[in-house]
C-alpha cells in the first residue's frame, strides 16, 4: 500500500455510514469503507447487494440518504432534505469533487457523434479549461498508454467493446482524477476481449493508482488487489487482503460466492 507523503493520514476515499433506499427497499444499510492512496480494492457481492450504488454514491451519481462521503479530506457537504433524507448542499463543491473522481461505467458512456479523442479532450478542455494543444497532446499519450493510438479518429460505433471501454478509461485519466471508480467495467464485454481492460487495469496498479473497482473478476480480486470488499444485501459482509479474503475468509456466504 503507497501512501501519500505530504498527508499520510488522509485517505483518498473516506465513506461513514453510508445509507441508501430506492422507495422501500433499503440498498445501503451503513457502509463504512476507506481507501488509502494507492490502494486498489475490489469490491465482491452478488447481484443487488448494493456493490454500484455505493459507486455511484460515492461519485454523487446518487444522492446518498445519510452518511458522510469524504473524498482527500473534504467532506461533501449535505443538508437535510424531505422525508428526513439528505440532499446536497453545494453543487459547485460537488462538481469540483466529482472532477477529481475518474468514473468508468459498464456501458462504456462514450459519445457516439465524436471521435475518440474528441470524447477524450472534451472535459479536460470545457471542464478544466485547459488549452486545445495540451488536451489533445495529453489525450494521444492516453491513447497509447491504452494500446488504441490508432483509433484516435474513429467513431465509438467503429471499435470493438474492449477498445470502447480503453477509450472510456484514457477519457477518465484525462481529468488527472485522484481517484478511479470501476463499475463493472468487464461485464458488458465478449469474453474474448475482457482480458484486454484488465491489462489495461493491472498497469495502473502498477503505477500506484487508487482504484475502486466493482468487478467479478476473481482472477483481478486475487492478484491485483490490495484489499476485497464483499458486500452483502447492502452491508460489508467482510474485507481483507486477497490472501486473507481466497485462502482465509471468515464468512461462509464469501466461501460459496467464491465457489460458485
Amino acid at each position: 500500500m503507497t501512501v501519500s507523503s505530504n498527508s499520510p493520514s488522509v485517505p483518498a476515499i473516506e465513506v461513514r455510514g453510508l445509507r441508501k433506499s430506492f422507495g422501500p427497499v433499503e440498498v445501503l444499510k451503513g457502509i463504512d469503507l476507506t481507501a488509502h492512496e494507492g490502494e486498489v480494492l475490489s469490491i465482491l457481492g452478488a447481484s443487488g447487494s448494493g456493490k454500484s450504488t455505493m459507486l455511484r454514491c460515492i461519485n454523487m451519481l446518487e444522492t446518498p440518504d445519510g452518511g458522510d462521503i469524504v473524498v482527500a479530506g473534504e467532506k461533501v457537504a449535505m443538508k437535510p432534505g424531505p422525508h428526513g433524507k439528505s440532499r446536497v448542499a453545494d453543487r459547485g463543491q460537488v462538481q469540483r469533487i466529482r472532477s477529481e473522481l475518474g468514473m468508468v461505467f459498464q456501458s462504456f458512456n462514450l459519445w457516439s457523434h465524436k471521435t475518440v479523442i474528441e470524447n477524450i479532450i472534451e472535459a479536460p478542455i470545457h471542464v478544466q479549461k485547459r488549452s486545445r494543444t495540451e488536451a489533445i497532446e495529453e489525450a494521444e499519450a492516453l491513447l497509447a498508454k491504452v494500446g488504441i493510438a490508432d483509433k484516435r479518429n474513429h467513431y465509438p460505433s467503429h471499435l470493438s467493446g474492449g477498445q470502447q471501454q480503453r477509450a472510456a478509461i484514457a477519457r477518465a485519466l484525462a481529468m488527472r482524477p485522484k481517484v478511479m471508480l470501476f463499475d463493472e467495467p468487464t461485464s458488458a464485454l465478449d469474453p474474448e476481449l475482457v482480458g484486454e481492460v484488465l491489462r489495461v487495469m493491472r498497469s495502473l496498479a502498477e503505477e500506484g493508482r487508487t482504484m475502486l473497482v466493482v468487478t467479478h473478476e476473481m482472477g483481478f480480486a486475487r492478484d491485483v488487489s490490495s484489499r476485497v470488499v464483499f458486500l452483502h444485501q447492502g452491508a460489508i459482509e467482510e474485507q481483507g487482503t486477497p490472501q486473507e479474503m481466497f485462502a482465509n475468509a471468515k464468512s461462509e456466504r464469501f466461501r460459496k460466492f467464491i465457489s460458485g
